[in-house]
Parts: C-alpha cells; sequence; structure tokens
C-alpha cells in the first residue's frame, strides 16, 4: 500500500521525514509489515518467508567478515532526496560509523530484496537516491527473475551496472568495497 504525502509536503514546508515517521509509529501497522517513505510516498507491505531468507542469507554472507555492529537490517536512514527515509534490507557500515542516528555517508553497501510492490522503487528513486550518496556498491536481489543485479562506483549520481547475474552463480564482489563473494547456491525464486 502506498500514501502519497508529497501533496501535502508541497503545501507545508514544516513536513519532514521525523513527522511522517512519527505519525506512522502511532498508526495501526500490522506486525509482519515493512514501513519506508520513498521520495514522500509512504510505502507498507507484509513480508513474505523468502524475501526473509535472501535477506538473512545476504546478511550472514557478510558476517562471516564483518562484525555484527557494522550491519544493520530494516533499519531507517535518510537519504538525499526529497523526503527519502529508507530501511534497507541489508547496510554495512563502513568502519568507525556512529551507531544511532544514522548518517547516509556512513554506509558501504545496501542490499534490497524486491517484492513485487517495491520493485520499481527498488530500481528507481532508491538506486537513484543511493548513487546520489555515493553508496559504493548496491545489490538488488530479484527473486522474480531469479538474478541478482550489483550498481558500484558512484560517479555524478549514478551507478556502472554490472551484468545481472543468474541465482545459482556467485556474486563476486571481491574487486569492490565489500570485498567478498555472495553464494546465490540456495536462494529461491518466487
Amino acid at each position: 500500500m502506498t500514501i502519497d504525502s508529497s501533496r501535502k509536503a508541497e503545501r507545508d514546508e514544516r513536513l519532514s521525514l521525523d513527522t511522517l515517521f512519527h505519525w506512522l509509529e502511532r498508526m495501526p501497522v500490522p506486525g509482519g509489515h515493512k514501513v519506508e517513505v520513498v521520495e514522500g510516498a509512504v510505502h507498507f507491505w507484509p513480508q513474505r518467508d523468502n524475501h526473509w531468507d535472501l535477506t538473512i542469507a545476504v546478511y550472514e554472507q557478510l558476517r562471516t567478515r564483518y562484525p555484527r555492529r557494522r550491519l544493520l537490517s530494516d533499519v531507517r536512514v535518510d537519504f538525499p532526496g526529497h523526503l527519502n527515509g529508507f530501511c534497507p534490507d541489508v547496510v554495512l557500515l563502513k568502519d568507525g560509523a556512529a551507531r544511532g542516528r544514522l548518517r547516509y555517508q556512513d554506509v558501504l553497501f545496501v542490499a534490497e530484496v524486491i517484492t513485487k510492490n517495491t520493485a520499481r522503487n527498488d530500481y528507481g528513486p532508491k538506486k537513484d537516491a543511493y548513487a546520489a550518496a555515493g553508496v559504493p556498491v548496491y545489490l538488488v536481489v530479484d527473486p522474480y527473475a531469479a538474478h541478482c543485479t550489483v550498481h558500484a562506483e558512484p560517479h555524478n549520481g549514478s551507478y556502472c551496472v554490472w551484468p545481472a547475474i543468474g541465482f545459482g552463480d556467485p556474486v563476486d564482489l571481491t574487486g569492490t568495497a565489500v570485498g567478498l563473494a555472495i553464494d546465490t547456491g540456495d536462494f529461491e525464486q518466487e
């Protein structure tokens, strides 16, 4: 479901991400749903079990190299652009990044597992915001197409996009800021 707050935002310059999230925290959003704000529109949708399996698979592989305190899942990070408060599926923070109110400047890697309802955001405005923020590596895991797409080397607000990597093949990020390969051998298609 999407609630478009952009018209309200145009009328009220005081509307902020903090205000939107304050309102959202008081809404009766059912358990098991994810909520985020993309370009001023509030999106929420139910989490599916395969979505969680793919998210945790990426997280666990990053844990083989990085301490738990540098990894997050579904935690709000505000990104450049108008009212962009994202809750990425997996975030790797730079070494020494402060926890608490997270800064996009401290994000080294983001992975998003798409859903049918979020694909447009993950491949569009979120990708653009991650590139504008200078996030070195953005991985899209697409269980509907059964492949992963790597966006890397942000420059002037856009990414170099690698060819799609099918489920079953490794996503080799050893030459990037991430420094390891993601095994997709057990990733399942929707």
